[in-house]
């Protein structure tokens, strides 16, 4: 099959994958995983080069985490995800690596440093397809996210130091910490300055005119690539430097003043991108699954084990390390509560299912593949790594493995989980929301004052029937939020009763009115579609008038989502639901 075939297949398969995940009720990436081993078994192969992927794949995709990562909660969690994501990583790769080591004396003590390094990572991707965001703590999801936004790149520097040790023979832990803290900072830096050219020279083409949405948003899209060619080019860590490069921009918020249409295009074109590279990454994963399990069962029958014994094996090694990382969060609680009593709070201890969630959301995936199938090979002369083969299929092994107890225990876990009591977003937009309105009724109070002194009494009495009637727009808005912080205030006093009643019927008319206008959009859209079909407009004038009934449309919906939300801020019915239309 032709390459650019396959290349589509690949494509439709992860299109379609989302619908029928939610339809079959199963996780996106084993989906996905089964997808790719049994267009495996049915003859598709594709030759996997793992530096291709890690350039193809990896810096966009951290790029983007980075990119929308909340850098007020990161900030605030910053010592739980680098106690993990650095920490945690060290820990499994020393201790992980003696103990397969013992269980497999015939691997290198190097080798297996190798393997419990690259086992190390772990993957966002994955476990957003098993849990419910809206149900779960976000302090949970920011540290799982935060976490593998950044042992990315720390376990596959400890990867290279290992795999280089395992080829020279020689290893010095000063020079491996020394070097350690150099290709890491010399990553960021790299990140950094890149995005700092990139903010300067976007200001200069705004500045001069030069400000269309595509020419930013293909600017945008090739930072990630560039800071990552550059940080490997000069030898240092180009995961760090694509997530650096993405939290820098995150920082620099240059998109905040940029048009409507960059901002609306670019958030459109990194959904995409970030849909269907995750797509593909676990596409590919299945595609490798049989030739690697292949070469595992061969290497294992050669050594005189079973199958079975190389099964119980990968689960025993999953196990092990899920173990280490449960000791490692339960070490991070107690030194937490100790440092919450020696300044003189009360601790708060992390609830057990919290903590059992936190091991089990440990998924390693696409950056463990990559990495293990970059172990060198034996051509030109050079010898292949110790027991590359046995190590590549542990690694696959674990990836299934942590995969499937994932689906299995970690919905549950994160139904199990204490909810912060309604979401904090949307509490804390509402408030802000409220200040916004104020600012608003404030300047259109100040303007009318100055206006008014210089026109004509008939425009002005013109200009100040249209500032009452948006005064009386943003007063009514403002009501209905400060009603909403009264309920939150009182909602034990039944003299609200009446007043909550009288809000929710006002909320149900605003809702209404939005529902109704959005209907009407959509009919005027239909009309314009029979219109050009019958002849009666142009396809240009189609067009036109269908991207002036989408900006509209876009208007409209924002103003609703800016309504108050019910107090539990659940089962908010949304704008496309018939409900809205029985008034």
């Amino acid at each position: 099959m032709h390459i650019t075939s396959v290349v589509l297949l690949l494509l439709l398969v992860t299109a379609v994958s989302g619908p029928v995940a939610r339809l079959l009720r199963v996780p996106l990436p084993l989906l996905l995983i089964t997808c790719g081993v049994v267009a495996s078994l049915l003859g598709l192969h594709i030759e996997f080069e793992p530096e291709t992927f890690l350039l193809l794949f990896i810096p966009p995709l951290l790029f983007s985490d980075a990119y929308l990562m909340p850098l007020r909660d990161f900030r605030e969690l910053r010592w739980p995800i680098l106690l993990l994501a650095v920490g945690l990583v060290i820990f499994s790769t020393l201790v992980g690596g003696y103990f397969i080591h013992w269980l497999l004396p015939v691997v290198p003590l190097a080798a297996a440093f190798a393997l419990a390094a690259i086992l190390s990572p772990t993957d966002p991707v994955a476990v957003g397809g098993m849990i419910d965001a809206d149900n779960v703590p976000r302090r949970f999801l920011h540290i799982l996210h935060g976490e593998a936004l950044l042992n990315d790149a720390s376990g596959l520097v400890c990867f290279k130091f290992a795999v280089a040790a395992a080829i020279t023979g020689t290893f010095s832990v000063l020079n491996a910490s020394v070097g350690f803290v150099l290709v890491s900072v010399g990553g960021i830096v790299v990140g950094i300055v890149l995005t700092f050219g990139f903010n300067f020279v976007n200001r200069i083409l705004s500045r001069h005119g030069f400000d269309e949405p595509t020419t930013q948003i293909t600017l945008m899209t090739l930072l990630p690539f560039a800071a990552y060619l550059l940080a490997e080019h000069m030898e240092l860590s180009g995961i760090l430097a694509a997530v650096s490069a993405g939290l820098s921009l995150n920082q620099s918020r240059v998109f905040g003043a940029a048009q409507t249409a960059t901002r609306l295009r670019g958030s459109a074109v990194w959904e995409m991108i970030t849909f269907v590279f995750n797509g593909l990454v676990f596409l590919l994963l299945g595609l490798q699954l049989p030739d690697i399990a292949k070469q595992g069962i061969y290497m294992a029958n050669k050594a005189g084990d079973s199958t079975w014994s190389l099964i119980s094996t990968i689960v025993l090694l999953t196990c092990v390390l899920l173990l280490l990382r449960l000791v490692w969060i339960f070490l991070l609680g107690g030194g937490r509560e100790l440092i919450a009593k020696a300044r003189g709070h009360k601790p708060v201890p992390v609830p057990f299912m919290e903590t059992a969630a936190m091991t089990i959301g440990g998924v390693r995936g696409a950056v463990t593949l990559a990495g293990i199938l970059s172990l060198p090979i034996a051509q030109d002369g050079m010898p292949e790594f110790p027991m590359r083969d046995l190590l590549v299929t542990f690694a696959a092994g674990v990836i299934i493995t942590s995969l499937l107890l994932a689906a299995v225990l970690l919905p549950a876990l994160s139904r199990s989980l204490r909810h912060d009591g309604g979401d904090p977003v949307n509490r804390e937009a509402d408030e802000v929301r409220r200040l916004l309105a104020l600012e608003a009724i404030a300047e259109m109070e100040r303007q009318s004052a100055l206006v008014t002194k210089q026109l004509d009494e008939t425009a002005a009495q013109q200009r100040a029937e249209v500032t009452a009637a948006l005064i009386a727009e943003y007063r009514f808005r403002l009501r209905l939020l400060e009603d909403t912080q009264d309920e939150k205030r009182h909602d034990e006093d039944a003299s609200t009763t009446h007043d909550a009643a009288h809000r929710e019927t006002a909320l149900a008319r605003r809702r209404f009115e939005a529902a109704l206008r959005l209907h009407l959009l959509r009919t005027e859209r239909k009309a314009l579609t029979r219109m050009r079909h019958e002849g009666l407009v142009s396809d240009e004038t189609e067009r036109l008038l269908t991207h002036d009934l989408d900006l509209e449309e876009t208007v409209l919906s924002g103003s609703a989502r800016a309504l108050p939300r019910h107090l539990d801020y659940k089962d908010e019915p949304r704008l496309s639901s018939p409900l809205l239309y029985t008034g």
